[in-house]
């Protein structure tokens, strides 16, 4: 059998790996987009790699556009098989890949309108028609539910925090008389989730292929973030008097948000101030996490017996409108804006960036990773001066940093969770989704704790297992 490595091989985005059989069944391990600065760059996406005719399955193992945002790029270019992936994964993509192909349409109008009538004309990787095509693609497959794709190869998902619907992607696949066992682990989420179930023990691998985000540190402990948030809320909303910008990823980081937002104001902590979600696509993947109330945990099946709704309160206001959303402007009282993208690349986020960041009284407070070369890792960084719509803007409202709500575990949380396996019995290990650097320090400590053969794949790099 053959792996090749197409994307988030030592860097963070557009996951793609594919698994090639000696009788030539070719499986697809998600199916990503390439984000940041470089990626802006169409072309960087255009080119997946391999052909889409030659893959027989794809498997997504969660709806996070840097996993599943080229199905449709996929699908356009000639893929003629199923997509298999969880129930809630599917639910999410429905609005996601429709999101990111109305996002690119947009983007292709805006720039053809500024380009020279000589230059050819930008076409969108793919349209809504093509997305909404790609979701008929989709099949859904229950947890730890053992399903056979062909006479060669059966899939199983195991439950692995992150975000709503994401799984480990459990496979046997029988090669002349031999079974091999892998696990693509996707994205490994936190040991104590806010919201969704902890990752749970998958079944022993020969072959592992794994995430490796915080290889090389530790987030600070969950408890105490309801209280951090508090702190920035006070110190910007009552103390300043002003606006409180929080930059999220619409899946998963909002949410997680809105919860904690929640029981600060079921708590009484709360001061009386508006809270506003701006952003179409998080009302709606709240809505879906709603439509999900079996991937809860225990405690917030327990906090639901006193707050049915733990996603809305009186003050909190989901903004669908652009009209709304650019009311929310010319609003003088302090109050808290969370919008998207996370990375600050797109979206009203910048827009609500533009009109308070120049303000001394306002606070950006980043909850998520920012690629470095995006927006907000230029925030992170600590530059006073960013552009905008091509504009320069001078940066004078305070950045502050919360991490613990990331959806991704930390190098301690990413053992805990290959604790289930039997080092001596996993013949070879693959590190994704991790830049070089931090994937070195990863691979040292998981030799440390028995693993052997531990490989940290280059793009386009493949290997014969």
């Amino acid at each position: 059998m053959r792996i090749q490595f197409k994307g988030a091989a030592q860097t963070v985005t557009g996951s793609k790996h594919i698994l090639t059989t000696r009788n030539g069944k070719s499986v697809l391990l998600d199916c990503g987009l390439f984000q940041g600065r470089e990626a802006l760059n169409t072309h960087h996406n255009k080119d997946l790699g391999f052909n889409p005719e030659d893959i027989d399955y794809c498997i997504l193992s969660h709806a996070h556009i840097d996993h599943s945002g080229a199905i449709p790029y996929l699908v356009k270019r000639g893929f003629k098989g199923n997509v298999y992936c969880t129930e809630a994964t599917r639910d999410l993509c429905e609005i996601m890949l429709v999101d990111s192909a109305h996002i690119q349409e947009s983007d292709a109008e805006y720039r053809n309108k500024r380009r020279r009538a000589d230059k050819e004309a930008i076409v969108p990787l793919y349209t809504i028609e093509d997305a909404r095509k790609a979701i008929d693609r989709f099949k859904t497959v229950s947890y730890s539910e053992w399903i056979k794709i062909d006479d060669e190869i059966e899939l199983c998902f195991t439950v692995i925090g992150h975000i709503l619907g994401a799984g480990a992607i459990n496979l046997k696949i029988k090669e002349d008389g031999q079974t091999h066992k892998i696990c693509y682990t996707g994205d490994i989420g936190r040991q104590k989730h806010r919201i969704i179930k902890n990752p749970l023990p998958f079944p022993q691998a020969d072959y592992i292929i794994a995430e490796s985000t915080y290889g090389n540190r530790l987030h600070e402990n969950l408890e105490n973030s309801e209280e951090k948030l508090l702190d920035v809320v006070l110190e910007t909303c009552v103390e300043k008097k002003g606006k409180l910008i929080i930059p999220a990823f619409s899946l998963g980081r909002t949410q997680e948000l809105v919860y904690a937002l929640d029981q600060l104001e079921s708590s009484g902590k709360l001061p009386a101030i508006n809270v506003y979600v701006d952003s179409p696509l998080s009302t709606n993947a709240t809505q879906i996490l709603r439509n999900h109330p079996e991937c809860y945990n225990e405690d917030v099946i327990k906090y639901m017996q006193k707050d049915d709704d733990p996603f809305g309160f009186n003050r909190l206001h989901y903004i669908k409108k652009l009209e709304q959303s650019k009311l929310l402007n010319t609003i003088p009282d302090p109050c808290i804006i969370i919008s998207a993208s996370g990375m600050m690349e797109a979206g009203r986020i910048l827009h609500h960036l533009k009109n308070n960041i120049q303000n001394k009284k306002n606070t950006v407070l980043i909850v998520g990773y920012c690629e470095p070369s995006t927006l907000g890792g230029r925030l992170l960084k600590g530059d006073k001066n960013i552009r905008i719509f091509g504009e320069e803007i001078s940066v004078k409202a305070d950045i502050r940093v919360i991490d613990e709500y990331s959806a991704h575990g930390d190098y301690d949380e990413m053992i805990a969770y290959l604790s289930c396996q039997d080092p001596k019995k996993v013949k070879e290990m693959f590190l994704v989704h991790g830049s070089y650097e931090v994937q070195q320090e990863y691979r040292e400590k998981l030799l440390d704790i028995g693993y052997k053969n531990i490989r940290i794949p280059s793009k386009n790099s493949e290997y014969l297992i």
